[in-house]
């Protein structure tokens, strides 16, 4: 879906920060200042917007996750809608530091949290006393406020999406770290350098999010869907040659 820059401009994509608070990097996104803000040039948007779309659809298409970062209110609702209508992980709460350079620490909590499910599924749960179901429980609500969401992640993400790189600086350090692509929305008071993939856009108003979001949602949907066409075309050619074997031998009989 190729992406139209009137529909940038509705949403409100190219509305930069004060001239200020600019950061110098971002002058090839910049098309004028006006009124004291910096106006972002909506035809590099769009270019980059497919540009990274393409990337993520790849990435989708090889079975690797893409996970959704973005902290801020403005933004957070919209993440975890788009992010979760794709089954994909995101966070939307405070960033647990070491999410990604100290994984295995991670990948324990949210296997706490799968005990302490089943726990509840075959009655352990209810053999503890009140005081300590009441430590459990508090302890499950804590996981799942900051871990729920990506308890299906079972390794490394292929690559990280960020809704405002300056607030999420500790994710894309840990990202950087690893070598792990990093795909953003920048406005224009941030530095593009950090980021593999830049988006140039308003990050602050959730129209400008939400619409720049459906477009890298669905360009993800595209990649999934190749993904699965692809194993059921596998699997069917599995299936032809034994097929083939049983009319051969309903035949002989």
């Amino acid at each position: 879906m190729a992406v139209e820059v009137k529909e940038l401009l509705e949403a409100g994509v190219h509305f930069g920060h004060l001239t200020r608070k600019w950061d110098p990097n971002m002058a090839p996104y910049v098309y004028m200042e006006r009124n004291g803000i910096h106006i972002i040039n909506l035809y590099k948007t769009a270019a980059k917007i497919d540009e990274a779309g393409a990337a993520l659809a790849k990435i989708a298409a090889s079975g690797r996750k893409i996970l959704f970062v973005a902290t801020k209110k403005q933004a957070k609702d919209i993440v975890a809608e788009k992010a979760g209508d794709i089954n994909m992980p995101y966070i939307t709460e405070r960033w647990p530091g070491g999410m990604l350079t100290n994984f295995v620490t991670i990948r324990k909590a949210v296997k706490k949290m799968a005990s302490i499910d089943r726990m509840k599924k075959d009655g352990t749960f209810n053999t503890l006393s009140k005081k300590e179901r009441l430590q459990v429980d508090r302890l499950r609500a804590k996981l799942e406020k900051n871990l729920g969401s990506i308890s299906d992640m079972t390794r490394l993400p292929g690559a990280l999406f960020v809704v405002d790189i300056k607030r999420e600086h500790i994710a894309i350090k840990e990202a950087q770290k690893l070598n792990i692509p990093i795909f953003a929305m920048v406005d224009t008071n941030s530095d593009p350098r950090q980021v593999d993939y830049v988006i140039p856009a308003n990050d602050d108003a959730s129209k400008s999010i939400d619409k720049i979001l459906s477009h890298v949602t669905a360009a993800i949907s595209t990649g999934l869907a190749e993904r699965k066409a692809e194993k059921e075309a596998s699997a069917s050619d599995k299936e032809a040659p034994k097929a083939k074997k049983a009319v051969a031998a309903n035949e002989e009989e």
